[in-house]
């Protein structure tokens, strides 16, 4: 392993690639760093049983992929909000004459909410396609794995093809200088125990 400015790196096998993965998750770990962070590290991070080409892209993509919007999280379908801004402007129409401006205003409102909505759901699904599509037919083929979060930032490429199997660059930056020195001195310990594992 080598010790960059910012991060961990290290050169070697997928055994040499899960590995490191799995020393510096068991550094932060220990250093008692966001959990919810934390997972999603972990749950990216390679691991024995995968494949770069799949399981590793996969991962890749889903998190890169463009965040899910207000209608999506409330789990509302684009078609559902349309239909709820057409009824909610029929409404202010229809009951015009009896209800004041501010309701008729306030039935407007939601009717754009709605409508909006389903806009915002409708376009974020078809760039999501667009961005999973680009990703796994052509930045995987040139570019880097990588993931990003407020804890790490981390990349893997495939290098060149050796004799005994396929060679790996992977490099974790930690964001935070502090976090880093303490994960730098959990690694060192473990150097220093010649043991491969925290």
């Amino acid at each position: 392993m080598e010790e960059r400015v910012s991060g961990f790196r290290v050169r070697g096998s997928w055994e040499d690639v899960v590995a490191h993965g799995e020393r510096i998750t068991r550094a932060l770990r220990e250093s008692d760093v966001d959990e919810d962070a934390l997972a999603e590290w972990d749950d990216w991070r390679p691991k024995a049983h995968e494949d770069l080409g799949e399981e590793v892209s996969e991962k890749t993509v889903e998190k890169a992929s463009l965040e899910r919007g207000a209608g999506e999280r409330a789990g509302q379908a684009a078609t559902e909000d349309l239909e709820r801004a057409s009824e909610h402007a029929l409404e202010s129409i229809e009951k015009a004459e009896g209800d004041g401006p501010e309701d008729m205003l306030e039935k407007w409102e939601d009717a754009l909410e709605h409508g909006l909505r389903a806009v915002d759901t409708t376009t974020r699904k078809a760039i999501r396609t667009l961005e999973t599509a680009v990703y796994e037919r052509v930045m995987t083929r040139f570019a880097p794995y990588y993931f990003d979060n407020e804890l790490v930032s981390a990349n893997l490429r495939e290098t060149t093809r050796l004799e005994d199997g396929d060679e790996f660059v992977f490099q974790v930056n930690i964001h935070d200088d502090q976090l880093k020195e303490k994960v730098s001195q959990r690694l060192d310990v473990v150097e220093e125990a010649g043991r491969g594992d925290v």
